[in-house]
């Protein structure tokens, strides 16, 4: 009973995506039933900008890394549900070439570093609380969503919604044998 509910609520979620998308002018074509983004196969700006926790951050991208980009935000229902076990994954799964980065598009950088801590998150994290990096650079408007960018900051795919680890590591994989 329980996997007819998460279908239903899946096939209900990626609806709803479609819908406000095409109500909001966005393009959304599909790709074995999940929902695409028009970021892919296009090269997106390189940044640079204030870590969550210390020191600057840079686009892993613009050193030459495969990158996987997780934007979320301390205060979002799913991204406190997704977090803890992407979390877990990174620090316990071997990443290859790939490097994680966490987006933060929290307005309140205690807030976003007390759920880093809450979670264990290892990775680094940019703070971007003006989401230059969440609506300039990716285009987003809901959290969270992952990006998965080959070394040249090519955009392979962006997964709309809490990600889960099996599509995680299929990304990881996949930029690592490109």
């Amino acid at each position: 009973m329980m996997f007819i509910s998460l279908g239903i609520g899946t096939v209900v979620a990626i609806a709803l995506i479609v819908v406000v998308s095409v109500l909001t002018g966005g393009k959304v074509t599909s790709n074995n039933g999940l929902p695409t983004s028009d970021l892919q196969g296009h090269k997106v700006a390189t940044f640079s900008q204030s870590g969550l926790v210390s020191g600057t951050v840079r686009a892993p991208w613009s050193q030459g890394h495969p990158s996987v980009l997780l934007f979320f935000a301390s205060d979002c229902t799913p991204c406190r549900a997704e977090m803890p076990k992407v979390a877990n994954y990174v620090k316990s799964h071997d990443l290859g070439r790939v490097t994680v980065l966490g987006v933060d598009a929290e307005g309140s950088r205690s807030a976003g570093q007390g759920f880093i801590r809450q979670v264990h998150a290892t990775f680094p994290v940019v703070f971007d609380p003006n989401f230059q990096i969440t609506a300039g650079i990716f285009q987003f408007g809901q959290l969270p969503e992952s990006v998965f960018l080959n070394a040249k900051g090519v955009v392979e795919q962006v997964y709309f919604g809490a990600i889960p680890v099996k599509e995680l590591s299929a990304g990881i994989a996949s930029l690592n044998n490109a």
